[in-house]
Formats: C-alpha cells, sequence, structure tokens
C-alpha cells in the first residue's frame, strides 16, 4: 500500500509516496525550500506542487513543526507565527483535493522508527530526538506515542534547548563536533533526569554523520541513530495516515 508522505520543516518541504509494507520510500523523493515568509499560503502552495510532481490523488499524511492537536496548529516555532490557530487538516485537504492526517513532525518520525526502525520491538520508554532547524521530540511508552512533548524547548542555560543544540546552531556558530556533542549532553541530562529513557534515537538529516558526535557523548543512556535518517518524517507521516485518528 502507497501513501504520500509530507514533511514540513524550518528550512524545506519534502514529499514522496512511501511503500508502507516495507516501509521505504516508493520513488525519489521531491524537496522545496522552505519560503519565506513561510506563510500556510505560501507553504501549502509548496505541498501541492509536490502533490502535482507525483500526481497524487489518495491520502496525504503531514508532519508540521510544532504542536498539532485536532488538526489544528497550536504552535510553530521555526515557521512564520500566521500559522497559529490554522486547521492545517482542512486547509491541506483544500490545497491539495486530498483527505488528510496531520501530526508534529518529530511524531511523525518517531512512529516511523518505532515500526521500521532503531525502535522496533523496543519497550519501555523511547525517547527520540530530531536534529534540525530545531530539535523535535517524539516520546513513546511500550510503542504508544505520547503526542506533542517538544522537548527541544526545554530551558537550558537560560535558552531553549534548540537555541543552543540544534543542528543550524551547529552550522552557524560553527562548532566543533566535539563543542556539539557537549551541548546535546547537557540536553539529555535533563532529559535523562525526569524521564529515565530505556532507549534515545537520534535522528534528523545530521543523523547520517552519527558517527562523528554519537561516540563523544557521555550521558549514561543507550543511545543510538535513526535508521531512516532524514527520511523518517515522510515516511511517519505517511504511515500516521494509514494508521493514526488525528491528534
Amino acid at each position: 500500500m502507497e501513501i504520500l508522505g509530507v514533511d514540513i520543516g524550518g528550512s524545506g518541504v519534502k514529499g514522496a509516496p512511501v511503500e508502507l509494507d516495507a516501509g521505504e520510500l516508493a520513488g525519489e523523493r521531491m524537496r522545496i525550500a522552505t519560503p519565506e515568509p513561510s506563510t500556510p499560503e505560501n507553504v501549502l502552495a509548496a505541498v501541492a506542487k509536490i502533490v502535482d510532481h507525483f500526481s497524487w490523488d489518495g491520502p496525504i499524511g503531514c508532519g508540521f513543526p510544532g504542536v498539532v492537536r485536532g488538526g489544528r496548529v497550536l504552535t510553530a516555532a521555526n515557521l512564520d507565527r500566521s500559522w497559529l490557530g490554522t486547521d492545517l487538516r482542512d486547509a491541506l485537504a483544500t490545497a491539495t483535493a486530498c483527505p488528510a492526517t496531520v501530526l508534529n513532525d518529530a511524531d511523525a518520525a518517531g512512529l516511523a522508527e518505532i515500526r521500521y526502525g532503531a525502535g522496533r520491538g523496543r519497550r519501555g520508554v523511547v525517547l527520540m530526538l530530531t536534529f534540525g532547524t530545531g530539535i523535535g521530540s517524539a516520546l513513546f511508552i511500550d510503542g504508544r506515542l505520547v503526542p506533542n512533548t517538544e522537548f527541544g524547548h526545554l530551558e537550558v542555560r537560560g535558552k531553549t534547548a534548540e537555541a543552543r543544540a540544534s543542528d543550524r546552531v551547529r552550522e552557524e556558530r560553527e562548532l566543533t563536533w566535539k563543542k556539539w556533542a557537549e551541548r546535546i549532553d547537557e540536553l539529555l541530562v535533563r532529559l535523562n533526569l525526569h524521564l529515565w529513557p530505556d532507549l534515545v534515537i537520534l535522528g534528523g538529516g545530521v543523523s547520517k554523520k552519527h558517527d562523528r558526535f554519537i561516540p563523544l557523548l557521555t550521558t549514561p543512556i543507550e543511545i543510538v541513530p535513526a535508521e531512516l535518517r532524514n527520511q523518517a518524517g515522510i515516511v511517519g507521516a505517511a504511515l500516521a495516515a494509514r494508521d493514526l485518528s488525528e491528534l
């Protein structure tokens, strides 16, 4: 079974059909740079281009970088503030003429890793962190999602964690891998004190370079890289369209 998965991010809007039996992209993904300004109208136009590119007319699953409840956007830290209060589910269906399922983007990535990747078959408390423009999080207890956790907004040294340790911050401040790993460690220490996770999965585009920073982490938690790498958000969004009721 194939469903189109879309991953809206602070720097790019990505999408591809997903073969859900295998948990793999069924074709080469299409990526469009996130428009400026990143208003609902502009971003939804980018999603519509992806839908047209694949000549898609079936269900769509879409991950969004913020809290999404009942299809409505409640936060949008790395996109235009005009998103707040938007009924993304209805707006997406209108823009694409396709039925849509929407959820937080990190939750989507986490669903993919739990079903197909590094969290497959794991019980207990599993936490996924995605590093990109910001830091997303997805929390699972015995394989069940606790939606919209947003741990990237925890305060660390007077700033949000993502303002200190996102991949964008690493690049903009030209941090060495060691310095960046120290900042990730600070966040992991906080999370470990409150959640005591059995497993932490680190994802996002930078996960393909996991060998440069995961070995430098010192927090006493089992930490592994995401297996689906930066495709997890697309795969998980498509999976949500099949398996999840709206969040």
